[in-house]
């Protein structure tokens, strides 16, 4: 990385420690006021200094040529805030530099960000959550509710243990919390694998265990299978009918059930051999009868597959056809296993009930995160969702997680049987929706 960058990175990391700049998120298009507050005594406003604002649009100002680009004004602190009044053109982010006159020089004081949003984003709020993970129960390190705690203390706000034909230890995880006040949401799920299928599939939030009927109802599972096989008559050589059939099935079942049908790391090397044929992927990407694609997977472990799974839906992508995504760990340690956290969905949803994360995911409002130790955080979806996503992971998440990572700590003390932890949990319900509602303008 550029040195000049790099300095300019921790200027920015200071300006966000000194100073609570609200609203971060507003309507585009629209008058907004900004206000700028010190934190500390070191850095308070001059109530006599006439402080000047440049706001420079990211992606508008190129377009005024033979102007002076951005947007210049002065002001005067009132009661020791800056407010700063300014219609935010379109969807993008924006950069307030503030600086003083001092003695004859130019002073800067700190350089904010804000992101303007078209309504249809503007509604909805981002939130960050894992959708494939494994317990002890079927073959991860934790218990259920071990695993649920730590999701919350990494920065998720929604999760689901999704074990090996098990759907009861995601009810476990969300049993667990029942009794206690936690913004952490929990939901049933289980990662399907049915007879003769190499495909995986995640059932998320159904109302009940796809992997359960099939073990109890074989005679009639491979009935209905072979209805749906009986009406597929345009398989491309390679593709088997069964096999293809029973997906349809499945995804069918999972939706029955109020659930979301997630299509697995279908470029997972295992066995020395990609986990399904890129011609049967390439079939179920065209036709998708699944409500989303595990864009990242493995996390982030099998940089291959990942790449290949996400080359080919850019290049469905090229061919009109949109795919909804989800990015998931597929972690079987929380602590003992290298790609806990490492990837992650992030979903841009009208609320945090099962409901609204499903209707934001098959309406592609969501990005697959990777942020492996020690690189920089990769972001893929929609664009105007990743330039917007690469914001929020800047200016918004850092003080988010912090939130979570007291509370999932505090989940842990629950499960160790601390007293005091479910009334600490009570006292802290409620900080992280505090916090958006602080930095949207209303």
């Amino acid at each position: 990385m550029d040195i000049t960058r790099v300095y300019e990175i921790l200027r920015e990391t200071y300006y966000r420690r000194y100073y609570d700049v609200y609203p971060k998120l507003v309507p585009a298009d629209s008058e907004s006021v900004v206000k700028i507050v010190p934190l500390y005594d070191h850095c308070k406003f001059d109530e006599d200094a006439e402080y000047e604002v440049k706001i420079t649009s990211m992606d508008s100002c190129h377009s005024q040529k033979g102007e002076e680009r951005g947007y210049t004004t002065v002001l005067k602190p009132s009661n020791g805030i800056l407010e700063v009044r300014h219609c935010f053109e379109g969807e993008q982010e924006h950069v307030l530099l503030i600086s003083v006159r001092s003695n004859g020089e130019e002073k800067e004081i700190g350089a904010f960000s804000i992101y303007s949003l078209k309504d249809d984003l503007y509604q909805r709020r981002p939130y960050k959550g894992e959708l494939h993970i494994h317990s002890n129960l079927s073959d991860g390190k934790e218990s259920p509710e071990y695993v649920a705690a730590a999701c919350r203390r990494i920065g998720f706000d929604f999760m689901a243990v999704t074990d090996h034909k098990a759907y009861q230890p995601s009810i476990r995880a969300k049993e667990t919390y029942k009794d206690v006040d936690i913004d952490l949401k929990i939901f049933p799920g289980e990662e399907i694998h049915l007879p003769g299928v190499e495909v995986h599939i995640v059932n998320f939030g159904a109302n009940y265990s796809i992997s359960q009927y099939v073990e109890e109802n074989p005679d009639k599972y491979m009935a209905e299978v072979e209805a749906v096989a009986n009406n597929i008559d345009d398989l491309p050589a390679g593709v088997d009918r069964y096999e293809y059939a029973a997906c349809v099935w499945c995804f069918k079942k999972i939706r029955e059930g109020g659930g979301l049908g997630i299509f697995c790391h279908p470029y997972w090397v295992y066995e020395r051999r990609y986990n399904v044929s890129p011609v049967f992927t390439d079939y179920m990407l065209e036709k998708h009868p699944f409500d989303a694609y595990e864009l990242l997977g493995i996390g982030g472990i099998q940089v291959d597959s990942n790449m290949l799974q996400v080359a080919h839906y850019n290049e469905q992508r090229a061919k009109g056809n949109q795919i909804a995504i989800v990015g998931c760990s597929d972690a079987h340690g929380c602590e003992r296993d290298v790609s806990f956290g490492w990837v992650y969905t992030m979903v841009f949803s009208k609320g945090l009930e099962v409901e609204d994360i499903k209707e934001a995911i098959k309406n592609y409002y969501s990005v697959a995160v990777e942020k492996v130790p020690g690189c920089p955080v990769r972001v893929f979806g929609p664009w105007r969702l990743v330039k917007y996503a690469l914001f929020l992971l800047r200016e918004f998440f850092p003080k988010h997680d912090g939130l979570c990572y007291e509370e999932g700590n505090l989940m842990l003390k629950y499960i160790r049987g601390e007293d005091d932890a479910a009334q600490r949990l009570k006292m802290a319900k409620g900080q992280t929706a505090r916090l958006m509602n602080h930095y949207w303008s209303k």
